[in-house]
């Protein structure tokens, strides 16, 4: 006896078709999976024997092989736990098959719940697009699934509860996006108006998120550094769809969307630990899942302390942060996940923190500073495009009445020039400043005579590098784009440059 349902993989970023197939045959009893399983798929056995058991059928004695194909990639996860027990239930002749056009999804308890598994929402995407009508997943990724129109999505809690919709007794309801009401999130951001002081860093972090910038903090412990980072979502603009689909698609697959959630629409602060390693930055595994900076994909990525991350973790950093995606290659094949980040990186300026202090003298030997200060690269460096010295808070400032400006005004700023970004930048798959081409550059950039000597004065003297002659390009397009300056001037390119002396003014003591 023989029966086939569907199901869905996953590989990266996207879902496949799996064909769940049950074979009953004469022989000594035993229940084999073929079709490259790993170790949860095997164990998927015991589950559906037991689930069998005390939902109420009977589990046949003879020699069972369930196949997932296509057989030659490797499947992941308890996913598949659902089918191959209707799969089974259908080839022994006690469930009348569901017909074409049905996916099925979800892992199993041993009393016949159903559990939610990870990456519905690409499945659910793959699952429309390959012409299935119904899709049967876990009652606990229903938020996520009600996402995806122009297919029925049936929310599962129990085995038993599906065999009653299967058989006509009792209907399961289509969940869709209605049902799930989720509003963004904003007041649990922290807010620009808790910050005392610090106004030369608030600036910047209003021109880095008006043109997407990577922004290093420097400063001695206590300063602010950490908490001007928190804050830097609060003033981004606020996600479209697309983005909120794409976001949402990498944390389901990671397994980090909380339940309930339909989807993601907080742009994500990922802030992982200086131990952290380098596949778990970029990511990684047999079948490699999501790193941190994918995670962070249309967020930020906070780095805090940084010298004190590993060489390796800091280096593969490099190009995912000037293409926008990481590209894993493992034996079972190369996987690309999309990283387009705001990077943001905090750090003391010497081993104590006291180095430049106005008040408390640092300890560290020369030596020591050189030491500590290099291991961050130049060529890491230069890829951060504003260097910003956060000096430590004046007891005036700490108790004076004035609050510092609220989040909502700047984040109303930083979208009126993401906006004109947009436009200016229409059919170039480009969407802020911090992307820009070399030939798009060249284009937008024009500088007055004043700036462009001005500018030519600075890389001389500073020994700026190429690319940080580009980094400052943009970011004095983005000052200008603030100041509403269709062309760049002298001041936008002075204050340009200004945030990228820091470097040079520490890495040369």
């Amino acid at each position: 006896m023989f029966s086939k349902l569907s199901s869905l993989g996953l590989y990266g970023m996207d879902a496949y078709i799996v064909d769940v197939e049950a074979d009953i045959s004469q022989g000594l009893p035993a229940f084999d999976v073929v079709g490259l399983p790993d170790i949860a798929v095997k164990e998927s056995r015991e589950r559906v024997r037991s689930s069998l058991k005390n939902c109420g059928f009977d589990f046949p004695v003879s020699r069972i092989t369930i196949n997932l194909a296509p057989a030659d990639v490797r499947k992941e996860g308890p996913v598949y736990d659902l089918p191959m027990l209707l799969s089974l239930l259908c080839a022994t002749r006690q469930l009348d098959s569901p017909g074409e056009g049905c996916a099925f999804a979800g892992e199993l308890s041993l009393n016949g719940e159903v559990r939610g598994v990870n990456g519905i929402l690409p499945m659910a995407i793959k699952a429309r697009e390959a012409g299935f009508r119904r899709f049967f997943i876990p009652g606990d990724n229903a938020a996520e699934g009600s996402v995806v129109e122009g297919i029925e999505i049936y929310p599962v809690k129990t085995v038993a509860q599906l065999i009653s919709h299967l058989t006509g007794r009792e209907q399961i309801t289509p969940c869709r996006a209605g049902d799930f009401t989720q509003e963004r999130s904003a007041a649990l951001v922290p807010d620009f108006a808790d910050v005392c002081g610090q106004l030369e860093a608030r600036r910047a972090l209003e021109i880095a998120a008006a043109g997407g910038h990577n922004i290093l903090l420097v400063g001695p412990p206590g300063a602010g550094k950490s908490m001007l980072a928190k804050r830097l979502p609060s003033i981004l603009p606020e996600m479209t769809f697309g983005e909120s689909i794409e976001t949402t698609k990498i944390h389901s697959i990671a397994g980090t969307l909380p339940s309930g959630m339909q989807l993601v629409r907080t742009r994500p602060f990922r802030s992982p630990h200086h131990t952290i390693s380098a596949a778990g930055l970029s990511g990684g595994g047999r079948i490699p899942k999501p790193g941190e900076i994918s995670l962070a994909h249309n967020g930020v990525l906070f780095l805090d302390e940084l010298p004190e991350f590993s060489r390796d973790a800091l280096e593969i950093l490099r190009q995912p942060l000037e293409d926008g995606t990481v590209t894993i290659s493992r034996v079972s094949g190369t996987l690309t996940y999309p990283c387009s980040v705001m990077l943001i990186c905090a750090m003391n300026p010497c081993p104590c923190g006291y180095f430049g202090h106005p008040t408390k003298k640092c300890t560290c030997t020369p030596t020591g500073v050189s030491k500590y200060l290099s291991r961050i690269s130049g060529p890491l460096l230069d890829r951060l495009d504003l260097h910003v010295e956060v000096p430590p808070v004046e007891y005036g400032e700490l108790t004076g009445p004035q609050r510092g400006e609220p989040s909502e005004p700047i984040r109303l700023r930083v979208e009126r020039v993401r906006a004109l970004e947009n436009e200016r930048y229409e059919g170039s798959g480009i969407s802020c400043n911090a992307r820009l081409t070399p030939s798009l550059l060249k284009k937008f950039c024009v500088l007055s005579d004043e700036a462009e000597r001005l500018l030519g004065s600075a890389f001389e003297k500073l020994g700026l590098s190429a690319r940080a002659y580009d980094r400052i390009l943009k970011v004095a397009r983005t000052i200008a784009d603030l100041d509403g300056s269709e062309g760049i001037g002298a001041a936008h390119i002075a204050e340009a440059v200004q945030y990228r002396s820091l470097d040079r003014k520490y890495w040369n003591k």
